[in-house]
């Protein structure tokens, strides 16, 4: 036999080695036992995001966003996009073997609108639908307790 048929057949054993080698996401757990991750939820009025860390908020586990998942610009922050969005968390959750989640919501804060847009609560409706439990919702919208100048000059926004 040739080196090279021996190297191929070498490379062909080494294959079905990795082969038999599974890679397992997450943390082993028993059966039953609730595993929990952090959702950071913002929702503007332009774009949903889906951020889950684990409990230190360190390591990223998933990110979508709702413009991830439509094709219109305005379609990225309405409930649809971000139902999608949770759905897409939720699966990639599950091979991970996380099932329950505290869930951080915020809206742009600051400045800007105190309020979560629209995808915030069809986000946090889906990934509840879809099998993860939902630990506590917390709103860590940034609220300024001293801030520039608010637009709309002086005497406000008139219509």
């Amino acid at each position: 036999m040739s080196k090279k048929a021996q190297k191929k057949q070498e490379g062909e054993e080494g294959a079905a080695e990795d082969k038999k080698d599974v890679v397992q996401l997450g943390p082993t757990l028993a059966e039953g036992e609730i595993c929990f991750a952090v959702a950071h939820i913002l929702a503007t009025w332009n774009d949903t995001f889906i951020h889950v860390t684990d409990l230190s908020g360190r390591e990223t586990l998933v990110r979508v966003t709702g413009g991830m998942k439509v094709k219109a610009d305005r379609e990225e922050s309405s409930p649809y996009a971000a139902m999608l969005a949770a759905i897409d968390v939720v699966k990639r959750l599950k091979e991970m073997r996380i099932n329950a989640l505290h869930i951080k919501l915020r809206a742009r804060g600051g400045v800007d609108t105190k309020t979560p847009g629209p995808g915030a609560q069809a986000a946090l409706r889906a990934l509840a639908r879809f099998g993860m439990k939902i630990g506590r919702v917390e709103d860590v919208t940034p609220i300024p307790t001293d801030s520039t100048r608010m637009k709309g000059g002086r005497r406000g926004r008139r219509l």
